[in-house]
This record gives C-alpha cells, structure tokens and sequence, in this order.
C-alpha cells in the first residue's frame, strides 16, 4: 500500500480506487475501523478517484507513539498531510459514521481546500446532535417482520436499560443492517479483527469536539454537501440526519430505500447512483 507521514512522523497508508474524476479523500468509521470494511463504496471508482485513509493505529497505517494522538481534532492533521502528500489543491470529502466527525472538523479548519463534502450515515458527536432511545426503537419496529426480531429487540430494550451484556451487543447487530444475510454476517464478523480498541477509546475524549463552533462552521460552509441516510439504519436514524442535513445552508439530504448503517453493502447500485454523481460533479 502507498503510505506517507503525518506531522509527528507515523507512518500512514491508504489504497486508490478509480483513476477519474476529481479525488475524494475517504475517512472510515468505526470509531477507528480499518478502513477495509468500505470494500469498493459500492463501486464509486468508478465516478471519482477515492483515496481510502487507513487512520492511525489501523490497517496499514502505524501505530502512533502518543495514544493521545489518536483524538479526532489531532486526525485533522493526518487528513491534511495526506492532501499535501498527494498534492491536491481542492478535493471532495467523504466521512462515513464516525468519520463523518473528522470530515467536518477538517472541513471547518480548511474550508477552502474542499469541493464538496458526502456524508454517510454520519455520527453526530461534532455538532452534538444528541439520538434518543425512542428515535432508534422507531427503526428497529419497522423489522418486525424479520425472524431475528424478538431477540434483537429484547437486546434492545435491556441496552436502553442499561442491563445490556456483551451478548446484547451482538443480538442487535442485524439492526445494523438492511438484510441481514450472509454476506453482512461475514462483514459484521470481521468487524472485531478490524477495530482498534485503545484508538476507538481515545477518539471522543474530552476537546475532541467543540459542537457550537462546529456548528457555525457548516453554517457558512459553501461547498455542495450531500448527507445519505439509511432507512432502516438503527445507528442513525433518518430523523435525526434529518436535522443534521438542516445545520448547513443547502445540504442534499437522502434516504436510501431499505438501507442500514453501510448502504452500499446493502444495495451497492442504489448508493452509487446517489452519491456517485454528487462526487463526479454531475448531479
């Protein structure tokens, strides 16, 4: 894998995919995921040249010798050194989940560097966009249909609860989902080989965010903006994307039709004609 150097020296990788188009750095989520479980964003190489980030303490990127290196606001720099790697002028973003809140804090420190800013499913602790137990359990009504439901649900509630086991955490993932077949079985399991505790613990600690200046920073952020929203997604729930779509001037705001928390696993056709053409410029 292609690799550079952060600030403080670590070293960081990150793949390539497509070879057109105007490039969109990818941040993953997780908090602190490898960014592998993207896979191939549902085919959108093939409108834009992604540069997929493996952060800090993840995939093919080192670890860092200062843990607390590993806090959001610090990965700023890590976004930054990899455009000046690459030598990138202007550029898209995209930020999935837990991503989504370093893509928002480089976009408020280096606003004029990006083109345009795709946000998936994308976590709310920037801007302090609080999700209510009620919210969630309103998505998790609409699977009723689905033979793992009552157990799900029953780990469900004794989460909210805060009675919740280890056990529970798993019993909920199909939520997660929008089909919960094989292949996201496979994605969900692989997910533990993935992460990297100590990084995902450090990601949100206190100064992390400043919400309120955030805030005001989307409110004057100018570039395009597109925030996608699975329907069926437990994590983040369409309404309450809905009101993060609402702290920008003009935010494109969509739903895809019976997607969880990583739509273009779900449906990857679905997901590239919705963001494919907001990365290419063209719609």
């Amino acid at each position: 894998m292609p690799a550079f150097r952060a600030p403080d020296g670590t070293r960081l990788a990150y793949r390539v995919l497509g070879e057109q188009g105007e490039p969109v750095l990818c941040l993953p989520g997780g908090p602190m995921l490898d960014a592998d479980y993207l896979g191939d964003l549902g085919g959108l190489g093939q409108d834009a040249r992604l540069v997929v980030l493996d952060l800090r303490g993840t995939g093919g990127s080192a670890v860092p010798a200062d843990p607390e290196s590993y806090r959001c606001d610090r990965l700023v720099g890590d976004v930054e050194a990899l455009a000046d790697h690459l030598r990138l002028g202007n550029f898209g973003l995209l930020g999935h989940s837990a991503g989504a809140n370093l893509a928002l804090l480089y976009a408020a420190a280096y606003p004029e560097r990006v083109s345009r800013m795709a946000l998936i499913n994308p976590s709310t602790w920037a801007i302090g966009l609080e999700r209510t137990s009620e919210q969630r359990r309103e998505i998790t009504r609409l699977r009723r249909g689905e033979p793992w439901f009552a157990g799900a649900a029953a780990a469900f509630e004794r989460l909210h609860a805060g009675r919740g086991t280890e056990a529970d955490m798993e019993a909920v993932a199909p939520f997660t989902y929008g089909r919960w077949d094989e292949a996201a079985q496979a994605h969900h399991a692989a997910e533990a080989a993935r992460s990297n505790p100590e990084a995902a613990r450090a990601f949100g600690t206190e100064g992390a965010y400043d919400p309120p200046a955030t805030r005001a920073a989307m409110a004057r952020f100018g570039a395009p903006v597109l925030l996608l929203a699975g329907e069926v997604d437990m994590v983040d729930p369409p309404s309450v994307m809905a009101e993060f779509a609402a702290v920008f001037p003009a935010a494109r705001f969509v739903v895809q039709p019976g997607a969880g928390h990583y739509p273009w696993l779900d449906d990857p056709a679905a997901f590239r004609a919705a963001v494919g053409p907001f990365l290419a410029g063209t719609g």
